[in-house]
């Protein structure tokens, strides 16, 4: 049963613990899957360094990550403002981060736990496979969120 009223959102926040894995490959697939539809950004609870094995891994999708600057949300507020109606948080600071901002903003928040494959020991190519397999999460979990607002817009 879809809920009353739905509404497609117009502009998408993805956020994580450091914008340096997570947020920045759900900005980049999201931006790829719906070219034009939506406005997206992401940021970070903290502020890390964008990661090799991220930049990598979305390059073998023909996606280039390597100019993401990490931000946190209040650089982002400063910058350009938090003008966003869907905050997706994929780790559990970022998730209580974003919690907090909508005291101050009207945004929704949904909350995907998303591995944080910057953990795994091993060699290049496990660890490669470990970012692979949060690419390919957060692939599936855009398509289906956003193939309905993309059908409700179109």
């Amino acid at each position: 049963m879809d809920a009353p009223r739905a509404r497609a959102p117009q502009a998408v926040l993805f956020a994580c613990a450091l914008n340096s894995v997570r947020s920045p490959m759900a900005e980049s697939l999201l931006r790829h899957m719906f070219p034009g539809s939506l406005y997206v950004k992401s940021a970070g609870a903290r502020k890390g360094e964008l990661d090799p094995f991220a930049v990598a891994v979305m390059a073998e999708l023909g996606q280039d990550i390597s100019t993401h600057r990490p931000m946190t949300f209040e650089e982002l507020d400063d910058w350009e403002g938090l003008n966003f109606d869907l905050i997706i948080t994929l780790s559990p600071e970022a998730h209580h981060k974003a919690l907090e901002l909508t005291h101050t903003i009207a945004a929704e928040v949904e909350y995907w736990p998303t591995q944080d494959p910057t953990g795994i020991e091993g060699s290049r190519e496990q660890k490669l496979a470990a970012y692979r397999d949060v690419c390919d999460a957060l692939s599936m979990r855009i398509r289906r969120r956003f193939a309905r607002a993309g059908a409700a817009s179109g």
